[in-house]
């Protein structure tokens, strides 16, 4: 099988598969059948099918988590009533040929064959099979139990697998044993063989570097995200060794530590029950094995202290490095200014802006307060002259007429108008007096 030592997952469930599933049969039929021999008789038909089919895919391989499938697998979670997608091995050909899979021998191929050295049993596969597929490519349909691996879910996993790495308490140094990596993604990695996949793309990547010392697997990782991991030399093995040391002398102290509880609770049992020896015994056992956890101490103080002056040399070069830097680009930025000519610069700025203050002054200064003054001098004397001479000569003007107030009208003026005037709306017949003629009006009536 494609997954060994590993029960086969059953088909997909209902939520995971698109809604004509399980009622469009005319449709599934259709998508069930096998492709045509060449694309070219029905590009349409064959577009649909493979589009279907390659989101399914790759939907079920997300869904899953699992970096690696096969064909086999793909079959069986895709049944659907009995019929198994005759199509499956075209579709794994395209994906081959897209990039989307990738089959688990060429994928191991195409990292440094270093990984040979760190004897990883599981991935000791027949070379035929490697020239086979590198001679045919992803010409041909996979078998039906030749692993395929998820690209882009292999890369993002190792990715999860470095960051998860990164925030543990391991990464207070770059190396670590490949057991305690192990044991840290356990809950990442479901199986030991999709490990050793993620720690290969990680070395593809050139993030992590793998050396077997005295038959100990251990793992340098590198610092930072974007960062290229170094070869592993003998500091990094001298730390690791370190680390080692003192996690077994931390073991040693409470085992020891443990034991001493243990004498001095024989000792007050053996009290108890009056056998005086036995209790004497049992306390010089205690005081032995507190010494040996004295020296203990001691020796686990100074693997300390090498260590942390270790850590603290490693941070002092990182922050010699960061200097160093620095005085480079601070060397490029300054590389054209010295002092003589700074002092020259202010010079000549200083000369800028004295000449611009004697400009500024000469133009709002005293000449032309001066010349403003002459002016108004001249204005003023001018003025004086029109004025005397417009007090000398007096303006010919004609007299403002006056009104002439008219002379009051008496009561008997008014009453023989007011006759005349019934006497005429009584007789119409009357003619009216001729135009030519001037109208008779009473003395003093201005009408």
């Amino acid at each position: 099988m494609c997954s060994p030592g590993e029960a086969p997952p059953g088909p997909a469930s209902a939520g995971d598969l698109p809604p004509e599933w399980e009622t469009d049969d005319e449709r599934m039929a259709f998508l069930f059948s096998a492709f045509k021999q060449s694309r070219e008789v029905n590009s349409t038909e064959w577009d649909s099918k493979m589009a279907f089919w390659v989101g399914l895919v790759l939907a079920r391989g997300r869904r899953r988590g699992a970096v690696r499938t096969c064909l086999r697998e793909l079959q069986n979670g895709f049944e659907r009533r009995g019929s198994v997608p005759l199509g499956l091995g075209t579709v794994l050909r395209e994906l081959l040929r897209r990039g989307k899979l990738q089959r688990e021998s060429d994928f191991m191929a195409s990292v440094d064959s270093s990984w040979i050295s760190w004897g990883v049993g599981v991935f000791i596969l027949k070379p035929l099979k490697w020239t086979l597929s590198s001679v045919l490519g992803d010409s041909k349909i996979p078998e039906e139990e030749e692993v395929l691996i998820y690209v882009e879910l292999l890369q993002e996993k190792a990715e999860e697998v470095y960051r998860f790495y990164q925030n543990s308490a391991l990464s207070s140094h770059p190396v670590v044993a490949l057991s305690e990596l192990r044991s840290l993604c356990a809950g990442l990695c479901p199986d030991e063989r999709t490990f050793y996949l993620l720690l290969l793309q990680l070395q593809k990547e050139k993030r992590v570097t793998i050396l077997e010392q005295n038959g100990e697997k251990i793992v340098k990782f590198a610092r930072g995200l974007h960062a290229k991991v170094s070869p592993m030399n003998d500091v990094d093995i001298g730390v690791y060794q370190l680390m080692q040391s003192e996690q077994l002398l931390s073991q040693k102290v409470e085992s020891l530590s443990q034991e001493a509880e243990k004498c001095k609770e024989d000792a007050r049992s053996a009290c108890r029950a009056g056998k005086k020896q036995l209790a004497l015994r049992c306390l010089k056992s205690k005081r032995r094995t507190e010494r040996r956890i004295e020296e203990l101490h001691s020796k686990l103080d100074a693997v300390q202290g090498i260590l942390d002056r270790i850590y603290a040399s490693q941070t002092d070069q990182m922050v010699f490095n960061a200097y160093q830097a620095g005085v480079g680009a601070l060397k490029l930025s300054m590389k054209d200014v010295t002092v003589e000519r700074a002092e020259n610069l202010v010079d000549q700025i200083q000369e800028l802006c004295d000449t611009q203050d004697e400009v500024a002054q000469t133009l709002a200064g005293a000449g032309l307060n001066g010349l403003a003054e002459v002016d108004s001098e001249e204005l003023e004397k001018e003025l004086d002259s029109l004025l005397q001479d417009s007090s000398k000569d007096s303006l010919d003007l004609p007299p403002v007429p006056q009104k002439v107030p008219s002379a009051p009208i008496s009561d008997a003026e008014l009453e023989a108008e007011l006759e005349r005037l019934s006497v005429c709306a009584a007789d119409p017949a009357q003619k009216a007096p001729s135009a030519s003629s001037e109208p008779k009006t009473a003395p003093g009536l201005n009408l």
